[in-house]
């Protein structure tokens, strides 16, 4: 199992960010995780990658325990948030080397994500210069540098123009054929698109998880559906 959540909650005060949700994802998936603005999508994905810890429950990423072995967690995921932070005066190739460092990855890495990402015609520009699509591949290609076994994506297209989403949908579907992805997204074609299965989380709470071939085209209909605030 690459991902296991059990029975997690996570409070902000009065609010329940997440209620007593739970989930696994299998090697090989490539998962949607929807819902709409404020569900609790972020949250349990900054959870699952250690920067948040639970009020309640139990998540391991890889076999390891985000709580008890974060080190191990953050060694075996690749994470791009939704606001992806890069340092923009710095070269593609130069940030490369210096997350390379960070990671303590293997050097030569950095031109078999460069090439990996598509990024070899803007590898010479500064971070700075570059589109909002080639920014999301910086992004991807740090996530993939030390070459996790589990893909984290909070929201990976948002903002992009149509050309662009294709381009990264693809590239993520590509990634997705040897590695475990889940994503955040609220975008319906965007699941159609990459993944296999959807999770839908609502106010907190799961409300479905299914495949999407079972859906067929109902998927936005299951979505209002499933979403509906009364």
């Amino acid at each position: 199992m690459s991902i296991e959540v059990k029975k997690i909650t996570k409070t902000y005060g009065t609010q329940k960010a997440l209620d007593n949700v739970s989930f696994s994802v299998n090697k090989g998936e490539i998962v949607g995780f929807l819902g709409p603005n404020g569900a609790g999508k972020s949250t349990l994905m900054k959870i699952l990658t250690t920067y948040l810890t639970a009020d309640e429950g139990e998540a391991t990423v890889n076999g390891f325990d985000v709580t008890t072995a974060p080190k191990k967690v953050q060694q075996s995921v690749g994470y791009l948030p939704e606001h992806n932070p890069l340092y923009l005066d710095l070269y593609v190739r130069e940030y490369l080397e210096f997350s390379a460092d960070v990671y303590q990855t293997e050097k030569s890495r950095i031109q078999e994500v460069i090439e990996l990402t598509g990024l070899t015609p803007e590898c010479h520009k500064k971070i700075g210069a570059l589109s909002k699509g080639y920014r999301q591949r910086v992004g991807l290609a740090t996530a993939l540098l030390h070459n996790p076994d589990v893909l984290i994506l909070d929201e990976p297209t948002t903002g992009l123009d149509p050309n662009q989403l294709v381009e990264i949908r693809e590239l993520i579907k590509n990634i997705g054929k040897n590695k475990t992805v889940f994503l955040s997204t609220h975008i319906m074609q965007e699941v159609e698109a990459i993944c296999d299965r959807i999770i839908i989380i609502h106010k907190g709470q799961i409300v479905e998880d299914a495949q999407l071939a079972d859906l067929g085209k109902n998927l936005e209909k299951v979505f209002r559906e499933k979403t509906k605030t009364l």
